[in-house]
């Protein structure tokens, strides 16, 4: 992290602007289903960050990927990614979504699963041309996955065909991650090494990642900066600027105490811990209910705070 609070890539040379901006809010609102899930939001990426996206459910954090997707417009304001307005099918970006559970009973090859995407239809027909092999085994490589890629999904367990998503969204060479819970229905061991999967291949090849999550204990070791999500703002920073008790208790809407014990954090409302109850009674974000006040302060330099 360099004196800015930005992220410096692990390998500057896979980028000719280290720090330039991956994507970027400006006075950004969006709305779901007649409610305000971000209110005049402004924040940057940068080039070579680790961004992990945390809040309460309903927050906003699978509405925010589907809005730099161009899947969902915004009320006001303008999101860009490199430089340009969101749009649909951006070959610069790769994106996981947070339904994944029909594949557990695919009976299709790992291989033939990765090459799905590779038309940028995710569940079309493998093309056979020469490119298009070739960027599957790159991704296959990269994600340590040849072994798994000749056996069916049906066969791998929940972190094994996390490994091959991920392949997918690295197809085509994109600047930009968007992976939406990935460690959901996770054992704790499979969360690890996902999170450090997902960790390598962003320095080894420079790119930004937004990996949202129900809790920041396992991406700690990862994390260059937190975006926390709640009450219609944003708080963008580094761990201790934004896992603070005035912050999230902004961004909860009612007071909120933090406490850190042997390496991890807790976010606790008196004696619950609100992630953990949140991972309990989860439901999307259409269902879900997140306070709509609050005050918000644009800071676009990196450091901090209310965005």
């Amino acid at each position: 992290m360099n004196p800015t609070g930005r992220a410096t890539p692990a390998n500057p040379s896979t980028s000719a602007a280290p720090h330039a901006p991956v994507l970027e809010l400006e006075h950004v609102t969006l709305e779901l289903g007649g409610r305000v899930i971000l209110r005049d939001t402004g924040l940057v990426v940068n080039q070579g960050e680790f961004i992990g996206v945390l809040g309460p459910n309903g927050a906003g954090k699978t509405t925010l990927m589907r809005a730099v997707l161009g899947l969902v417009p915004a009320a006001n304001g303008a999101i860009r990614v490199l430089g340009q307005p969101v749009e649909r099918g951006n070959a610069s970006i790769g994106y996981m979504p947070q339904t994944r559970s029909a594949l557990a009973g695919r009976r299709v090859r790992g291989r033939d699963f990765v090459a799905m995407a590779a038309d940028g239809h995710r569940w079309g027909l493998p093309h056979a041309d020469s490119a298009t092999r070739a960027d599957v085994e790159r991704v296959l490589d990269l994600v340590d996955g040849r072994k798994l890629a000749e056996r069916p999904l049906s066969e791998l367990s929940g972190g094994e065909r996390q490994r091959l998503l991920l392949a997918q969204c690295l197809l085509g060479n994109p600047r930009l991650l968007l992976l939406d819970e990935p460690l959901i229905s996770l054992d704790p061991h499979h969360q690890k090494s996902v999170v450090e999967l997902v960790r390598r291949v962003q320095q080894e090849l420079g790119i930004a990642v937004l990996f949202s999550a129900h809790e920041l204990n396992p991406l700690l070791n990862a994390l260059d900066r937190v975006l926390y999500l709640g009450s219609g703002v944003a708080a963008l920073g580094t761990v201790d600027e934004v896992i603070t008790k005035p912050v999230l208790s902004r961004l909860y809407g009612s007071p909120i105490d933090v406490m850190r014990v042997n390496g991890r954090i807790f976010v606790m409302s008196g004696d619950v811990e609100v992630e953990k109850h949140d991972h309990e009674h989860e439901h999307d974000e259409n269902g879900g209910h997140a306070h709509t006040h609050g005050h918000q302060h644009d800071s676009r330099n990196g450091h901090t705070h209310d965005v």
